[in-house]
């Protein structure tokens, strides 16, 4: 068959149809795209996020709330290796290290202080406090530990509170996510032609109620 006989929408070789050229995306389409997808995988890494800092928001507003917030006290006694302390001056990382081996003491060590004859240490973490008396003459200590439930771990994870370095990493890389997720989300609503003036108008209402609530709480 002649190329002037070929059939109307068959390509030059093989019979397949021409496909027409694809036209170029505009910028604005573009940035519609971008946001859509930022907004899918930040939303995505953020769900648990999402869940965890809203359920312990609910906690931290109800303190009377008291389940699973069983607290365990107990008292534990030794005495620490020579070497502690030397002319007066405490080894306090070594005061640490015996006590994590010897009675299983865990959070971060801190607030250290020498009182006449007795030198303190104590242990932060999250629902859990251990305080260390130590006698400077003969090494003997105690230890009162406190042991909270559940529910005071996972407010004091909220709060960040003695949670240390890698747990404030998370608090803030989740900040940074969830701004994103709100960010990109009202961007995406700002390309939605028949909804963008309801939804608008919608988060106008409802952040000026929130700035007054705000308002009022601090007066």
């Amino acid at each position: 068959m002649s190329a002037s006989a070929r059939p109307e929408g068959e390509g030059e070789a093989g019979g397949v149809p021409a496909r027409p050229a694809r036209r170029a995306r505009s910028s604005r389409a573009q940035t519609n795209v971008a946001l859509r997808w930022l907004h899918t995988y930040t939303s995505m890494i953020s769900l648990l996020v999402v869940l965890f800092f809203a359920a312990t928001g609910i906690t931290l507003n109800h303190p009377d709330w008291v389940f699973g917030s069983g607290e365990v006290r107990s008292e534990l006694t030794g005495t620490l290796p020579a070497g502690w302390i030397t002319a007066g001056t405490v080894n306090w990382l070594t005061v640490a290290e015996s006590l994590r081996a010897d009675q299983g003491l865990k959070g971060r060590a801190g607030d250290t202080r020498v009182d006449g004859q007795e030198a303190i240490l104590s242990f932060l973490g999250p629902g859990y406090s251990a305080d260390a008396v130590i006698d400077t003459a003969t090494g003997r200590y105690s230890v009162n530990v406190l042991q909270q439930g559940g529910l005071a771990v996972i407010n004091d994870l909220h709060r960040g509170r003695d949670a240390g370095t890698a747990w404030r990493w998370v608090i803030d890389v989740s900040g940074i996510i969830l701004a994103l997720v709100a960010v990109t989300g009202i961007g995406i609503l700002l390309y939605l032609r028949k909804t963008r003036a309801q939804a608008l108008t919608v988060m106008g209402i409802a952040s000026v109620i929130v700035v007054m609530l705000a308002w009022r709480a601090i007066s």
